[in-house]
């Protein structure tokens, strides 16, 4: 039995199903967000959801099969090429829904801010776990924290300015990484204080007039204060989603009919375009009602209590990390996917990962799947190589690339 073999036929299979089940029904639902559009181009955005999978597939595996280990050194160029890309979309970016957060390379629309995101991730995992080790210095949590900070605050800020949405990941998946890289309690109670105190002055001097919209909007519309909301301006998207999820039902309306009892489908015809991406689970809660919403978000939850058994599972604590990263920012992209369009959160763009259409998101989404898998695999390394310095070395194992 190669080497190889055995780390694939070791592989979590029960995660690998539930990806793949995730991944086949958000290409069902693009499609039937898509196929009945008048536009032929916007009708096939389901087979180019399937083409980024294909892709994808073997990066998963690829990831899934090498030693995580290759992070310590390879972060620190995937993290460069991260910041080059956001300066590229400064610079000749393509401007969709008023952000300007694309680059088209071959003809393809790429989205460098997922890419500086995915390498931050794995930066962080290396500065909290890897750098105490390498260095005493930053045994001290402060300057861990500083390090960090550094590390994630410029991409950080290059990707809220580019896509408000997509920056505001980064927050969660630093306090996250933090709680697990052994910061004392102390600082991160004394740093949320500071974030929690400026946020009233980043609402009223950062935010531009129509952010500011939307977050008192879906205050008011959850209030049920809808004097003070204007349905035709900024809360005219945030109505048709309300409209869309309340009267799918228990069973919803059905992927084939166009209309029930006399009334269009709202996600067909009123919603825009992002019903394969913002908006997507609009469209699963309005097709097939409640028992739909409540499978996917299991479906996504199992994903995540998955992935926190594998951080516990991992033989140190860089794998630690990097699993815990990639937990935080699929449980914020899901949060704020799903709390929007149930207008429980302001609309602020952040796909579901696997379900929402989006070519890098997607490979990117099953890169990081294969970084935990490849915690998983290779969480016995470190036992396997005392055991062989014990007894020696055996023919068959000699799996350690």
């Amino acid at each position: 039995m190669t080497p190889l073999f055995k780390k694939f036929i070791g592989m979590n299979w029960l995660l690998v199903l539930n990806v793949t089940a995730l991944c086949v029904f958000g290409v069902y639902a693009i499609f039937n967000a898509s196929a009945y559009k008048d536009s032929a181009e916007f009708a096939l955005k389901w087979k180019d959801q399937l083409r980024a999978i294909l892709i994808g597939v073997p990066v998963f595996f690829g990831a899934s099969l090498i030693d995580y280990k290759w992070v310590r050194w390879a972060c620190w160029p995937l993290y460069l090429a991260g910041i080059g890309g956001l300066v590229a979309v400064l610079l000749f970016g393509v401007e969709r829904g008023g952000n300007k957060a694309w680059l088209i390379i071959g003809g393809q629309s790429v989205q460098p801010s997922q890419f500086a995101i995915m390498s931050g991730i794995l930066v962080l995992g290396v500065v909290f776990g890897e750098l105490p080790r390498l260095l005493p210095v930053f045994r001290r949590p402060w300057l861990r924290i500083m390090v960090a900070g550094m590390v994630a605050g410029v991409p950080a800020i290059m990707v809220i300015k580019e896509d408000l949405g997509s920056g505001l990941v980064w927050g969660p998946v630093f306090l996250s990484m933090m709680l697990v890289g052994s910061i004392p309690f102390r600082y991160m109670i004394t740093m949320l204080l500071g974030v929690v105190s400026i946020v009233p002055l980043v609402y009223v001097f950062a935010l531009k007039p129509y952010q500011q919209a939307r977050i008192s909007s879906t205050w008011y519309m959850m209030t049920n204060q809808l004097d003070k909301v204007d349905l035709q301006n900024e809360a005219w998207v945030a109505k048709y989603l309300l409209i869309g999820v309340s009267t799918a039902g228990l069973d919803g309306k059905g992927p084939e009919s166009k209309k029930v009892e006399d009334q269009a489908s709202i996600h067909r015809t009123f919603l825009p375009h992002e019903t394969i991406s913002d908006f997507i689970f609009c469209v699963v809660s309005e097709e097939f009602g409640f028992r739909g919403a409540v499978l996917l978000l299991s479906g996504m939850a199992l994903l995540l209590l998955q992935s926190v058994f594998v951080a516990f599972c991992a033989r140190d604590q860089l794998g630690r990390l990097i699993v815990v990263g990639v937990v935080a920012m699929f449980f914020v992209h899901t949060f704020q996917n799903a709390g929007m369009n149930l207008v429980m959160l302001p609309v602020i763009g952040l796909p579901m990962p696997f379900i929402s259409h989006g070519g890098t998101f997607v490979i990117v989404c099953l890169f990081l799947m294969g970084m935990v898998q490849s915690v998983w695999v290779h969480r016995n390394i470190s036992a396997v190589k005392k055991k062989r310095s014990v007894n020696g070395p055996r023919r068959d194992d000699d799996d350690e690339d």
